[in-house]
């Protein structure tokens, strides 16, 4: 039931006629309290759509009642027109529930500069608003699909009587901050908006922003938490946000699993680095090297890649002592060849990486995909 799981949500998945298929494109989820707790994060990327400008001054005050998403068009780079069709969509789910537009997060997906029909979207509203149900989360797990070939849910239950539900799309421009994504997060638990934030960040720091499949940015991620408090229980911060990771990590390995025209998912794992940041930049200086994933495609270990994107950072390191392992098999030590490449299998989907820096105690994992003619194909047809 995804985000419908947890006490006090119901959500909806209705076609809206966005899409030419009459697939379903208009999800709902809507918190019915007690309480309306909520936190954000959103694009780093500078060129937002209009249903981000219009979401981020929703937020800022801690309390989100609803999401209303629609895929099929991004409202992004469509004028001041299409900021107030997200102004009228807002209005349009307040109106139905009873509640103020200043409550209601707006998101889309889907192709840059195509307007979505308003009337489509406001008649959509009507129509989830109509059958919003406590099983209704499969549906709009659904509708926000774009290019996904499955939807993305999740749950988590805690012992003491709270739980965690999420829903995420997303396959394609997987990149920080926070990969090409749409995604809702429900909690029954009872936690004050400042503890939400602070955990949600947490979560996304080291989930969704690893995420690292094609170095592209999208213009309209938002990743939305809701608490309603309907368990009317408080959990220990720390529990409440390792769960809230274990949810965030779930779907973002659901999002990598789903990613465009990909045959391999490739987790970078840097150890021993200086820092953690460190860490995550030569972690992701391998993910972006085209050569080193067209390498995995073709089923090619070739670790003189990984070497030569290391070198491209400012990560500190001795050159001439890097270890690096591919799929446990470490075919470079000390910058030398070491254990023979040819016992490194890329039969399967799951590659590891590993590469140890030596010049301190930190680590991180990035994860990416290989480089195929499928990704290529499907983006260079994207909008035809």
């Amino acid at each position: 039931m995804s985000v419908t799981h947890p006490a006090g949500f119901k959500a909806a998945g209705v076609p809206a006629g966005l899409k030419s298929t009459g697939a379903k494109d208009l999800a709902l989820v809507v918190n019915e309290g007690p309480r309306f707790d909520s936190a954000s994060v959103f694009t780093a990327n500078r060129c937002k759509a209009n249903p981000v400008l219009w979401s981020e001054q929703v937020v800022k005050d801690g309390i989100v009642r609803a999401v209303v998403l629609n895929s099929g068009g991004a409202n992004c780079y469509t004028g001041p027109d299409g900021f107030q069709t997200t102004h009228a969509v807002a209005e349009k789910v307040a109106d139905n529930l009873g509640i103020g537009a200043g409550d209601v997060v707006v998101c889309s997906t889907g192709l840059i500069g195509l307007v979505n029909p308003r009337q489509n979207l406001l008649d959509g509203v009507d129509s989830a608003a109509g059958v919003l149900s406590a099983d209704g989360g499969a549906a709009a797990a659904e509708a926000i699909m774009t290019t996904d070939s499955v939807s993305k849910q999740f749950v988590a239950e805690s012992p003491a009587g709270w739980s965690i539900g999420g829903m995420a799309k997303g396959a394609g421009m997987l990149a920080p901050q926070l990969a090409t994504m749409l995604v809702v997060i429900t909690t029954d638990a009872a936690l004050p908006a400042e503890q939400l934030d602070g955990a949600l960040r947490a979560a996304t720091r080291v989930s969704f922003d690893r995420l690292d499949s094609d170095g592209c940015m999208s213009t309209n991620d938002t990743v939305t938490l809701m608490a309603s408090g309907a368990s009317g229980v408080t959990p220990d911060l720390a529990e409440f946000t390792a769960a809230l990771t274990g949810v965030c990590t779930d779907l973002a390995m659901q999002l990598l699993a789903d990613a465009e025209g990909a045959d391999h998912e490739i987790a970078i794992s840097v150890r021993n680095a200086a820092s953690e940041d460190e860490a995550v930049e030569v972690g992701r200086s391998v993910a972006r090297s085209n050569l080193f994933k067209a390498a995995i495609f073709g089923k090619d270990p070739n670790w003189g890649r990984v070497l030569a994107s290391i070198g491209t950072t400012q990560a500190a390191f001795d050159p001439a002592d890097l270890d690096v392992a591919m799929n446990d098999v470490w075919v470079c030590r000390n910058s030398t060849p070491a254990e023979d490449p040819t016992l490194v299998s890329l039969e399967e989907r799951s590659v590891t990486v590993t590469i140890d820096l030596k010049a301190g105690d930190a680590a991180a994992t990035v994860w990416t995909n290989d480089l195929t003619h499928a990704y290529v194909h499907e983006n260079s047809a994207y909008s035809s």
